[in-house]
């Protein structure tokens, strides 16, 4: 099936993760052309990079129409408006990330395996606006394992359950 990469975000280092009773932290989120994906460790350059042996989520993705929906119920509250507020790498169109929970997957050259929804936090209300972080429980988006080295690239690709 053709689904569609509209960004891939990585960022250097937490702004929430440990700030537990504190303020979060203002990184740089960039928003890359391709990334380099390697097996069991995570986004090259990616605050998750090696973060933990098999972390299950070297890479997270989430759906361009949750985005959307949020846009839709919280737009003039909405303090990011941007995809990048929810600090997942990837944002796609053209699949339900939920059918990829549990299933070996490729996107490109590279393969994955889809392990849990991405939870939302309650940050994730400081970071977008008060209400957010309800909208999205269940729809959070997709925590994976990189199960092979490779380039992820933006645009239009492939994407084939094994």
């Amino acid at each position: 099936m053709d689904i569609e990469i509209n960004h891939i975000f990585i960022s250097r280092d937490h702004n929430f993760v440990g700030h537990h009773g504190k303020a979060p932290s203002n990184f740089e989120i960039d928003d890359c052309d391709t990334v380099q994906c390697v097996a069991g460790s995570g986004i090259v350059g990616d605050r998750f990079f090696n973060y933990k042996p098999d972390w299950k989520g070297q890479i997270t993705f989430f759906n361009m129409d949750i985005y959307q929906d949020v846009l839709r119920k919280f737009s003039k509250d909405l303090a990011n408006n941007h995809p990048s507020a929810f600090r997942r790498n990837v944002i796609t169109s053209g699949i339900d990330l939920n059918e990829l929970i549990g299933k070996d997957f490729s996107i490109g050259p590279v393969s994955f395996s889809g392990v849990e929804e991405c939870k939302p936090c309650y940050w994730m209300d400081q970071a977008c606006c008060d209400g957010v972080h309800e909208f999205l429980k269940g729809n959070g988006g997709l925590r994976a394992r990189i199960l092979s080295d490779g380039e992820l690239k933006k645009g239009k690709v492939k994407l084939l359950l094994h």
